[in-house]
């Protein structure tokens, strides 16, 4: 928040009728609210006009998020398919792929019995003195090989039923975790590009017009919130004692009617001279304190402009 304060030559006279026995001379300033957003972009659209009352909410202004969009679009394909084969490491072998391990199996299977009836009738031919012992090694072999094939296939099919290793599985969840957050990133990105009233306010000033480009943190336009309207003040040092925080002044300008009731908020610690710009005729004490109000009401703070001059009373 800034704050803007036009300089006052001369307060002679009080607002409303005569000019109270005691008082002092102060002006109205306004602390604004500057609405930027925090991504650069082509300005697309102006919802207000300088002037206008929006209420909290109330959309201001958007920039242009095709392209944000677009690689919002891209980031959601991404934490998909991350997502997707995070989950796949938790399953084993599709069904089909089971059925292939075990068809294979009882292939195994089926060669390990045939196998070993071949090696019994070998054995039977030796004790006939039909073959040689030769045959007979050869055929406890073929069993052998075939008798390790069946367990190399039974590991391998208790293997396609378990998920992938804990390893991979942790670094499959780290990617789908990643890409989820590029993905936040993304949506925070297009949401940024519209900004709405974060309060109440009034629109103080626009800076920039549809069509423009927008830098990252560079403001819009400019609020003014009925509760950021205050009076500045200085009270000479000889009754800067008789003030305290809360204690409420009367505020007076010219045109505004009846008078203004307003809580102060401040009271400098410090003295200072009286600034050359705000003096009286009635009031010519050199030592000051700076004191700040803020009005009651916020129907009251709307009745102060920026750079008013103003007369203070107790």
């Amino acid at each position: 928040m800034k704050r803007i304060f036009l300089p006052v030559v001369a307060v002679l006279v009080a607002g409303c009728g005569d000019k109270p026995s005691e008082g002092w001379t102060g002006y109205a300033e306004a602390e604004l609210v500057y609405i930027a957003p925090p991504v650069a972009g082509r300005l697309a659209t102006l919802a207000v006009r300088s002037g206008d009352a929006v209420a909290a909410g109330q959309p201001l202004f958007e920039l242009d998020p095709t392209p944000d969009l677009a690689a919002d679009s891209e980031a959601r394909a991404r934490a998909q398919s991350a997502l997707a084969q995070a989950r796949d490491t938790d399953k084993g072998r599709r069904a089909p792929e089971l059925a292939v391990a075990r068809a294979q199996l009882e292939q195994a299977r089926a060669a390990e019995r045939l196998a070993g009836v071949d090696l019994q009738r070998q054995q039977q031919l030796l004790m006939q003195g039909f073959v040689a012992q030769a045959r007979v090694d050869d055929a406890a072999t073929t069993l052998a090989q075939a008798r390790a094939r069946v367990a190399e296939l039974e590991a391998a099919l208790a293997v396609a039923r378990l998920p992938s290793r804990e390893d991979e599985r942790s670094a499959a969840r780290a990617l789908a975790e990643a890409a989820q957050s590029s993905r936040a990133q993304t949506a925070w990105r297009v949401e940024q590009k519209r900004q709405s009233a974060p309060m109440p306010a009034r629109v103080q000033d626009v800076f920039l017009r549809p069509g423009e480009w927008v830098q990252a943190g560079q403001p819009v336009l400019a609020l003014l919130p009925p509760a950021h309207r205050k009076a500045r003040f200085y009270v000479p040092q000889s009754a800067v004692g008789r003030l305290k925080p809360d204690a409420i002044v009367q505020l007076h300008c010219d045109g505004c009617g009846a008078a203004i009731p307003a809580r102060i908020s401040f009271i400098a610690a410090g003295p200072e001279y009286t600034p050359p710009v705000i003096y009286s005729n009635q009031q010519r004490d050199k030592l000051v304190f700076l004191v700040e109000a803020r009005p009651l009401k916020a129907e009251d703070a709307e009745r102060l402009h920026p750079g008013q001059p103003l007369d203070v009373t107790p």
